[in-house]
């Protein structure tokens, strides 16, 4: 890590366990003031970064009661979640922003407008539920005096190659960046103000997310990580699955499994499933069977859904009752929601090739080259070729964490909840630094600014160049 005088300082707000503090810090800042609500997640910021950051935000920073423990700083990060502003307020700015958590950072912006501010949020923000949200968070940062985009900019790590920082995790955020720059505003809200600082569109040289990851690049070569085992279920379900993709395979000419949703629960509907007792230690397999009618009350999507369940049952019946019978797939072995598979692997060979989820929609099967996003109230993703789940540790990889960064005294849940709710560092260091050189003119005309924009021009291409030397502040 970077010593001597910062370059520049910075804060973090909603501050988790640090995953903009790692950033800022590898570009030269120092951080002057954290906070983060979450006893857990404070005690690891502290731990790894030697800042405190237990605090609520509404006791520190109120337009009304003032902006107490906040210090003057160059950078304002923070992670923000986003509660619904009242639509009866149109075009009152700030003020419609009052009883929100983006209050309190407005209020702290308007006390010491930094030179630069970096917000982050769900890809939600910019949904249709959120149109009205989004801007309102934009007329205010105007209304502040910042040079922001009307366009947001959405990122993923997986789109940045290893050497750029990037990480093999589908992460889309919504990231907002603004320059203190009065003098443009006016210039902004005719425009629309500058280009996104980085969108999903961006291509680095020849690199292909689709080819180029791999999950195998980050997992430790074990499949012994205690904690992460799977069940003696869900190994039943998963290898009852597998054997139906092999079966199916040859059955369907070689070609992929179909990429629709694939129902157990709905071959029930033909009549003559009626008829045999799962339970038996040997069944009769029906000769034919009839093709069951569909409620045309039923919403397309599922209609649609059944018909192509119907007709890959009545093609290949006799396979899949064998199938059926033998992994006691219509027993309480089964429940419900692991009757399902959702086959989105392509050509993989086999389940124990894939990544794979167990969610209430059913099995999802993906190919191995990148994960969806970690999530903090979700099953943890399993790992195929290592035949157990993604240990704390490699999700901390796929957060652009060091092997160095602890998680200390907690339980693997919580260090599997603050990965979810964390910023990826790689995604946090490109969107950044694409953000200051795109507004170099107007950072260079300031002192604080141009230290900072020296700062991130003279850094490196990845974080992890830098991370690489991190030592927890409580082993020091």
């Amino acid at each position: 890590m970077r010593s001597s005088s910062p370059a520049f300082t910075f804060i973090d707000l909603f501050a988790g366990i640090g995953g903009f503090h790692a950033a800022m810090k590898a570009l030269g800042g120092e951080c002057v003031y954290a906070v983060e609500i979450d006893k857990q997640a404070a005690r690891v910021y502290e731990a790894n970064w030697g800042h405190p950051a237990l605090g609520d935000i509404t006791e520190d920073a109120d337009d009304d009661l003032g902006v107490m423990n906040v210090p003057p700083h160059d950078v304002l990060c923070a992670g923000f979640p986003c509660q619904p502003f009242s639509k009866s307020g149109a075009q009152r700015g700030m003020d419609e922003t009052r009883g929100t958590l983006f209050f309190n950072i407005a209020s702290i912006i308007k006390a010491h407008r930094p030179s630069v501010v970096m917000l982050e949020n769900v890809r939600n923000l910019i949904g249709p539920r959120h149109e009205h949200e989004y801007a309102v968070i934009i007329e205010t940062l105007r209304e502040l005096g910042y040079h922001v985009s009307d366009v947001p900019t959405v990122f993923s790590p997986h789109l940045l190659p290893p050497e750029l920082g990037g990480a093999p995790q589908v992460r889309e955020r919504v990231f907002i960046t603004a320059t203190y720059a009065p003098d443009q505003v006016a210039k902004d809200v005719e425009f629309g103000g500058p280009p996104p600082a980085a969108t999903m569109a961006d291509k680095f040289g020849d690199f292909d997310p689709k080819r180029d990851w791999h999950i195998e690049d980050l997992l430790d070569d074990t499949h012994n990580v205690p904690g992460c085992d799977l069940t003696e279920a869900e190994a039943h379900w998963i290898s009852a699955w597998d054997e139906f993709v092999q079966i199916m395979r040859p059955l369907m000419g070689g070609r992929r499994l179909p990429g629709f949703p694939i129902w157990a629960d709905a071959w029930l509907d033909f009549p003559e499933m009626a008829g045999i007792n799962w339970g038996e230690a040997s069944i009769t397999i029906p000769s034919t069977v009839s093709m069951p009618s569909i409620d045309p009350a039923l919403p397309a999507w599922k209609q649609s859904h059944l018909r192509k369940n119907y007709d890959l049952f009545e093609r290949h019946f006799p396979d899949i009752i064998a199938w059926a019978h033998e992994w006691k797939v219509y027993s309480d072995i089964f429940p419900p929601s692991r009757r399902k598979l959702e086959w989105q692997a392509q050509d993989s060979k086999s389940l124990w090739d894939t990544v794979m989820h167990m969610r209430p929609s059913g099995l999802r099967a993906k190919k191995p080259n990148y994960l969806p996003a970690l999530v903090a109230i979700t099953q943890t993703s399993i790992i195929g070729s290592r035949e157990r789940r993604i240990s704390p540790r490699e999700t901390a990889r796929l957060q652009g964490l060091p092997d160095t960064f602890i998680f200390p005294d907690q339980p693997d849940s919580a260090t599997y909840r603050q990965m979810g709710n964390g910023v990826n560092v790689g995604a946090v260091w490109h969107v950044f630094r694409s953000h200051v050189i795109r507004d170099r003119d107007l950072l260079q005309g300031t002192g604080r600014g141009c230290a900072l924009l020296e700062s991130v021009e003279t850094s490196p291409d990845r974080p992890f160049e830098l991370l690489m030397s991190h030592v927890p502040a409580e082993r020091r």
